[in-house]
């Protein structure tokens, strides 16, 4: 089924992918023509080891050093369980490479494997050559077994360089978002065991990354047990620049709040403003800017579940105004790790938007309009 509602910024492209599972790429048209089919690529994130439940997604921004084994136009995505469907067990990052080939399921390629499971939706790439990711693990996928996980940083080749760990600002990694500044940035990271946003403040050269200064920036976001999805607290983060305000997708409390200084604040705000809670929303949880300047969120229906609406992706404004939906599947529970770009750049076919399916493990690639 198919939800949209005053689709005006979302286009129809997005149903019309979603709903027939396109698996295209596109062959050149002339300038004088204007296609019908939309950009669009569908392809699965199953490697061959069999890891599923594909949770963080995260495009290689344009500018990002060669040399390695993945490139500016790359599209990469954290699996959360392994091929027992365990969740916290999840060892990969797959890569879809920006010109292809598309992966058949057990055929995505492999980017890292981890040591550390439980890889979760905090996925990031630093522009200077390194991806971060952080991990949530279990030993039999209950939240009884739940660890406190950690952020590694990786560099271009699939190395590791750095694994932090911190039982306050690090305590359960489950999101993040980059301020990247080239040789320094703001790394903020949801921590869904303490309920807490912490500020990772670090150098960064073409070798290496160093932790400077951590930083509680908001608390008090609910975080509790989920059988389903074995844990809910605050997940998806958005890094407004020119406000130096971060936006907050609060699973748990089904609300999206706006933290304001975020790049300078040394205290935290109490969960920050109430930005958006409405019927639209169904337990948020990743969290970006559209290229039009809304926000976008992923429902993973763990709260106020519809059967109606399910694996919702919702689009607002940042003053809280609800804007269009559409679901990415049929089943609930499938909306949960999704990626923009809001900058022109030349990846594969120009795409810039990336979305996983959690249901169908497949990750769904196209075009969104520019603002």
């Amino acid at each position: 089924m198919i939800t949209k509602r005053n689709c005006t910024d979302l286009p129809w492209l997005f149903a019309l992918a979603a709903s027939f599972g396109l698996s295209l790429t596109l062959a050149s048209v002339s300038e004088a023509q204007e296609a019908f089919i939309p950009q669009a690529v569908n392809s699965s994130t199953i490697p061959a080891n069999g890891d599923l439940n594909p949770y963080g997604v995260a495009f290689v921004p344009d500018g990002f050093p060669g040399g390695g084994t993945i490139a500016a136009g790359d599209v990469l995505v954290s699996n959360f369980n392994n091929s027992a469907n365990i969740q916290g067990t999840g060892t990969t990052i797959i890569r879809l490479p920006s010109h292809g080939p598309l992966a058949p399921p057990g055929s995505a390629a492999m980017f890292f494997a981890s040591g550390l499971p439980g890889l979760s939706t905090a996925l990031g790439v630093l522009r200077r050559g390194f991806v971060l990711v952080g991990n949530v693990p279990t030993t039999d996928g209950t939240f009884a077994t739940i660890g406190q996980g950690a952020l590694q940083v990786i560099d271009r080749r699939g190395d590791v360089k750095q694994s932090w760990t911190d039982p306050v600002y690090l305590d359960g990694p489950w999101d993040l978002a980059v301020d990247d500044q080239g040789s320094e940035a703001h790394v903020f990271v949801s921590n869904v065991l303490n309920g807490t946003v912490a500020r990772l403040d670090v150098a960064v050269t073409s070798s290496n990354v160093t932790l400077l200064k951590k930083t509680t920036i908001a608390s008090g976001y609910t975080h509790v047990p989920n059988a389903a999805a074995v844990v809910l607290g605050p997940t998806g983060l958005a890094f407004d620049a020119a406000a130096d305000t971060l936006y907050v997708a609060s699973t748990a409390d089904n609300a999206v709040y706006a933290v304001s200084a975020a790049t300078h604040r040394s205290r935290a705000a109490v969960k920050g403003e109430l930005v958006f809670s409405n019927q639209h929303l169904r337990g948020p949880l990743a969290l970006r800017f559209a290229p039009n300047g809304n926000l976008l969120t992923a429902n993973g229906d763990a709260v106020n579940a519809d059967a109606l609406h399910p694996s919702e992706i919702v689009e607002f404004t940042r003053l809280g105004q609800f804007v269009s939906e559409y679901n990415v599947d049929a089943s609930e529970g499938g909306a949960f790790g999704f990626d923009t770009v809001l900058d022109d750049y030349g990846g594969y076919g120009d795409f810039n938007f990336a979305v996983i399916d959690d249901v169908t493990n497949n990750l769904l690639v196209i075009r969104l309009p520019q603002r």
